[in-house]
């Protein structure tokens, strides 16, 4: 039978998550037919070693996240893939919403809205700051959990294989493509540990500086070195 959604979860030294993870998508309340693919870039491929479901795909890849996420589409099934961060939970009635949308054939791709696991008006300003930006500019981040049609995905060229910035990437090939994108008001939960290791504003100011360089077309093997330990 064919699968309705792949979701496709990248992973380095996320051992401490993935199970969780991988557990909160499998109690979700879903009509249809769901893989899930994990795609370790470590290459003692700890994390997958460490995946307690047996119904799960893994996959060894290079490091990187548009490697890896390249990686787990190929492998995918799935008429939608929904790319999901190891430490975002995905919200109650996600999987549903995915396929509400997705039954209109005009729509390419899509993503939900931000929410972080942690208490603070700090916090609730840069979800409502990620909203209002993703829908103006039509360019959502990878931790909203980008969803998009195989087909298409693989249509507008895949992630590019580059060490930041692949998913404003992806969304600027769906607007130069002029595909349909549409944003759910329900939302992912991310995990807020970089903006405590790193500091909420330190965090917030790097990663909006980081954004409008590339957009004013700084290389993005030059943009890495301002974002440690991504993945």
């Amino acid at each position: 039978m064919k699968t309705d959604i792949s979701i496709i979860i990248p992973v380095l030294n996320e051992q401490e998550t993935i199970n969780q993870t991988i557990k909160k998508i499998y109690l979700q309340s879903f009509s249809g037919r769901l893989e899930i693919i994990v795609v370790d870039g470590s290459e003692d491929r700890s994390t997958i070693l460490y995946i307690a479901n047996p119904k799960v795909i893994t996959v060894s890849s290079a490091p990187g996240r548009g490697i890896q996420m390249n990686s787990g589409a190929k492998m995918a099934s799935g008429n939608i893939l929904l790319f999901l961060h190891s430490d975002t939970i995905l919200p109650e009635n996600g999987l549903n919403d995915i396929l509400t949308v997705m039954k209109d054939r005009s729509i390419q791709a899509g993503a939900f809205d931000l929410a972080i696991n942690q208490k603070g008006l700090a916090y609730r300003i840069i979800e409502k700051t990620a909203s209002l930006r993703s829908r103006m500019t039509k360019i959502p981040y990878g931790d909203q959990s980008i969803f998009i049609r195989k087909k298409y995905f693989f249509n507008i060229g895949q992630y590019r294989e580059i060490p930041i910035m692949e998913d404003v990437e992806l969304m600027m090939s769906v607007k130069r493509d002029k595909g349909r994108l549409r944003f759910l008001k329900s939302r992912t939960s991310t995990s807020s540990r970089r903006w405590e290791k790193e500091g909420i504003v330190f965090c917030t100011l790097r990663n909006w500086t980081i954004l409008s360089l590339f957009l004013l077309g700084m290389k993005p093997e030059k943009l890495a070195g301002f974002y440690k330990n991504k993945v």
